[in-house]
């Protein structure tokens, strides 16, 4: 399932999610714990915060663990208990994006597909949050993505090995955005756990850059 994407910058994040942009920056391309600006509910705005990519950031794991919280299953997200406590408390998020990366194994091999909308807009998908208090009194966050079957979507099961599950992000209309934040009640909010559009999206080869990427600039 998708490992990295591709975040929006400070001028996108606030014109098309109305909510302000964290001060501090983020990299170009987001991959395991790297920090991402996500959406959270606020008392009278959206408000985004940075916070790490993997629900359970590897210096929080046992010595010798190595397990990623990347993305949560929609089926078992109520039972894990990585996120359940989350899921039943309705801690979710939007997580605002340009694209996001599959492999497509069409030409006998794998190739990077950036897969995003069909007019390269900046979109957001479901995701869950968590957050701690550090030994400095500090918050500080994290998230994961939820996915669900994309066996039968026609852009989807086109990425991953033959054989294997097809799997998907979860886009969340631009129209649902409050309504998914503000979500009290597990089971309603899988409602919004469908599959978006085939036909309003798209999907290109895209191959990773040679050398690290820089901040996105501001």
């Amino acid at each position: 399932m998708c490992v990295s994407f591709v975040p929006l910058p400070r001028a996108e994040l606030a014109g098309h999610f109305q909510a302000e942009p964290p001060p501090d920056q983020w990299a170009a391309e987001v991959w395991q714990d790297d920090l991402a600006p996500i959406i959270l509910p606020g008392d009278q705005a959206r408000q985004a915060v940075l916070a790490n990519y993997g629900f359970l950031p590897r210096q929080q794991q046992a010595p010798g663990a190595r397990y990623s919280t990347l993305n949560a299953r929609a089926e078992t997200i109520d039972r894990l208990i990585s996120y359940r406590q989350a899921w039943q408390q309705c801690q979710l998020c939007l997580v605002p994006m340009r694209g996001f990366y599959e492999p497509c194994y069409e030409s006998g091999r794998a190739e990077r597909y950036q897969i995003g909308l069909l007019d390269d807009a900046p979109f957001a998908v479901a995701g869950l949050w968590r957050s701690w208090r550090t030994p400095a009194g500090s918050t500080e966050y994290a998230f994961t993505q939820i996915t669900i079957n994309a066996d039968q979507h026609p852009l989807m099961r086109r990425m991953h090995q033959p054989g294997e599950e097809k799997r998907s992000l979860v886009i969340i209309p631009a129209t649902h955005y409050d309504a998914w934040l503000d979500c009290q009640v597990p089971q309603r909010a899988r409602q919004w756990l469908q599959l978006y559009p085939a036909d309003a999206m798209q999907a290109r080869p895209l191959p990773k850059p040679p050398t690290p990427q820089l901040a996105l600039p501001f």
